[in-house]
């Protein structure tokens, strides 16, 4: 049978009436996943490519944007067309895990290349997220754009519960584009609750309400169970276990969401909101690194399974 309870979260759930509640989030056992086959252009070989989904189990064979209402979940896996060329990325997978399916993220380079037309390689960090990606994806000059961040939650968990492996060669390289540069490229779980509002002339207002991250620098060398996230609620700056990676989103970070107009908008995260105040929206992610800019370390893969969440 799946491992879904298992540590922490079966110690919890055995204290009787003073017991936290853990719920699985849905589709966070990874063993369900649509299977898309998408052809790519000609000119670049016209090879039909496999991408997948967390959501319903299904297979797609067409050349088509994703129906994401099927799921909350999205990922770094690209349907692209740039400059009429149709390319495919995929860099998250089902893998095997300890019992059952379990999700591989993982950093690759995804190229195009057709002579006299266009010649472009870029960083793909294998990530999975809360949200929507915008298919197709038609360019590379703004990626956080072509993505729809976090989607209405207003839960208030303790804390993530999460199962994980990682491998970082940690060469102190980094590649961006055609070259490699000096860097480092940790790997990342985490959880962001927010308060949007939205004023008389359309414009998103954004705090944050809840903070629960992780950063992973080494490789783990083997599966971490039950490994526990806790939520900060409120200023997390304030807080003795914060680090400079926990703090708001802005500027060339800010995440993106669609306004009332259709339009793909920065949000950027305007201040703390009050320990108390309601969470609107949840942004949940796991990445197999934390670089901008289409960069990132070549070999790094987090493997993630069972995300639970934590309710008092």
């Amino acid at each position: 049978m799946k491992r879904i309870v298992s540590g922490v979260a079966a110690i919890l759930l055995c204290l009787g009436a003073s017991a936290q509640k853990v719920e699985l989030v849905p589709f966070g056992d990874f063993e369900n996943w649509t299977v898309r086959y998408i052809k790519e252009s000609a000119i670049i070989g016209g090879e039909t490519r496999v991408n997948y989904v967390v959501a319903p189990k299904d297979t797609i064979r067409e050349n088509a944007a994703y129906d994401y209402s099927k799921t909350i979940w999205a990922s770094s896996n690209a349907y692209a067309v740039v400059m009429g060329v149709t390319k495919v990325s995929c860099s998250v997978t089902p893998d095997e895990g300890p019992s059952g399916l379990c999700a591989k993220l993982e950093n690759n380079m995804a190229s195009i290349k057709a002579a006299g037309l266009v010649s472009v390689n870029v960083m793909a960090t294998g990530s999975i997220f809360w949200g929507k990606m915008h298919e197709p994806i038609t360019g590379i000059s703004n990626p956080l754009s072509f993505m729809d961040w976090g989607i209405p939650f207003t839960k208030r968990p303790k804390a993530v519960i999460i199962d994980y492996k990682a491998v970082l060669p940690n060469t102190g390289k980094i590649n961006k584009g055609n070259k490699q540069i000096d860097g480092y490229d940790p790997e990342q779980i985490m959880l962001i609750l927010q308060n949007r509002s939205v004023d008389a002339n359309g414009n998103i207002h954004v705090k944050r309400v809840g903070t629960a991250m992780l950063r992973i620098s080494k490789s783990t060398g083997g599966w971490v169970f039950d490994k526990r996230i806790p939520v900060i609620y409120g200023d997390a700056s304030k807080d003795p276990s914060f680090q400079s990676f926990m703090g708001l989103y802005a500027g060339k970070q800010s995440l993106y969401t669609v306004n009332s107009a259709g339009k793909s908008v920065p949000i950027p995260e305007e201040g703390w909101g009050d320990p108390d105040m309601p969470v609107t929206h949840g942004y949940f992610a796991c990445s197999a690194g934390t670089q901008i800019d289409l960069s990132g370390a070549l070999g790094n893969t987090l493997w993630v399974d069972n995300i639970r969440l934590e309710y008092e």
